[in-house]
């Protein structure tokens, strides 16, 4: 995830006249999508071996390495996305993967705004004791850089929405701006001026953490 200072390298350049396109639907998707729409449930299995690794991964990326809730999340993101299929959310203008890998972002969001809202901190005693058992670890540096991104997801909860899905998609999932558009179903100007402002929201919190930190 892009923080303070160096958001300025990662900009996705338009070009005018050409408009980028999401990658499209699989044929053996299509056929899955559409089999879990008429009513299929059947086919639960093969739509977890397809999404397992994308979900599991989107999962991981946003709350950590040993985040207690992990599996319970994976299972939540995986309803959610047979939900939307069967509820036809999903228009197929973009990959499964990526619908999956957005369904399973607003999972992980959400677990990090409920656990602001109850004021639970997230617990690095796995990773310190990690650290602490590998050798040639800097533990302190380590346990520094957990609480950095304790701060960035902290601060995530207290965004909008919109402007903390587009940041999570873009810099930390890596997903074009074409693509995010269609998955949120905004404007590709749109999607681009989330990220813009959400960067600066972002830089302007972490900010101030550090002007505080200064003061005490």
């Amino acid at each position: 995830m892009v923080v303070a200072g160096s958001s300025r390298g990662r900009w996705l350049r338009l070009v005018p006249g050409q408009k980028p396109r999401a990658p499209t639907l699989r044929a053996e998707d299509e056929a899955l999508i559409d089999a879990i729409q008429r009513g299929d449930r059947r086919l639960g299995d093969q739509l977890y071996t397809r999404l397992i690794r994308v979900v599991d991964a989107t999962v991981f990326r946003i709350l950590g390495r040993h985040d207690p809730e992990h599996d319970d999340l994976v299972q939540t993101a995986f309803e959610q996305i047979v939900i939307t299929i069967a509820e036809r959310k999903f228009a197929k203008a973009c990959s499964l993967t990526s619908w999956a890998a957005a369904v399973t972002c607003n999972v992980a969001l959400h677990a990090i705004r409920r656990r602001t809202a109850h004021r639970k901190v997230f617990d690095n005693t796995m990773e310190v004791e990690t650290a602490l058992e590998t050798t040639g670890v800097d533990v302190e540096r380590t346990v520094e850089a957990r609480r950095e991104l304790e701060r960035v997801r902290g601060h995530l909860s207290c965004m909008t929405p919109e402007r903390a899905e587009t940041l999570l998609l873009h810099d930390m999932l890596g997903k074009e701006l074409s693509e995010i558009a269609v998955l949120t179903g905004v404007s590709i100007a749109a999607a681009q001026s989330r990220l813009v402002r959400g960067r600066h929201e972002l830089v302007e919190r972490m900010s101030a953490d550090a002007v505080r930190e200064g003061d005490t």
